[in-house]
């Protein structure tokens, strides 16, 4: 695995660059304990000492030193920590699970109001996502769809079928009881 360096206008921050890029979704700046334990590759570089702050992007890692660590002492240090890290397989973010919960249930709305909404609405009904538990979403049925004799079967053949094609996660859809 190579790793490609650049140095920054700051003196302080040098860019680490592995050739495959790292693979998570956003950027993440960790600069204290509590930040740290979000990624287990930011912990072992605080762990070298002498760093102030890691940031982790999709394509890099960008690593601020203390003013009285050398970037000759600690560079091989942090190229070794990353690779030996990039190989190993390991997570880089720990996602939360309420963050990683909150995701889901804005694809799921996101969803539900690009292709399924509107054609619900179009026979005098709409939907509604009530809650997101286990795997399985709990949608209302509102309007016309109240009652309808095919209200089941627009949840279980339209609403289930469509989500579970697009997002994984989602193994079955069920009317909300209150």
């Amino acid at each position: 695995m190579r790793i490609e360096t650049q140095a920054s206008p700051d003196e302080n921050i040098m860019h680490f660059y592995p050739e495959n890029g790292l693979n998570i979704k956003n950027s993440a700046k960790y600069i204290d304990i509590k930040s740290i334990r979000k990624s287990s590759l930011a912990e072992n570089l605080f762990d070298l000492g002498g760093i102030n702050a890691v940031l982790i992007t999709p394509d890099s890692v960008s690593v601020t030193k203390n003013d009285d660590v050398s970037w000759g002492d600690i560079k091989p240090l942090v190229l070794a920590e990353i690779m030996d890290f990039l190989t190993s397989g390991a997570q880089i973010v720990i996602e939360d699970e309420s963050e990683k919960e909150e995701d889901l249930i804005e694809k799921i709305n996101g969803l539900l109001n690009a292709r399924i909404r509107p054609a619900i609405q179009r026979d005098g009904g709409d939907i509604v996502l009530r809650k997101f538990e286990g795997g399985i979403a709990y949608v209302e049925l509102q309007g016309k769809c109240v009652g309808c004799p095919y209200a089941q079967r627009t949840l279980k053949d339209g609403v289930e079928k469509i989500l579970k094609t697009y997002i994984p996660e989602v193994k079955a859809v069920e009317k909300y009881e209150n």
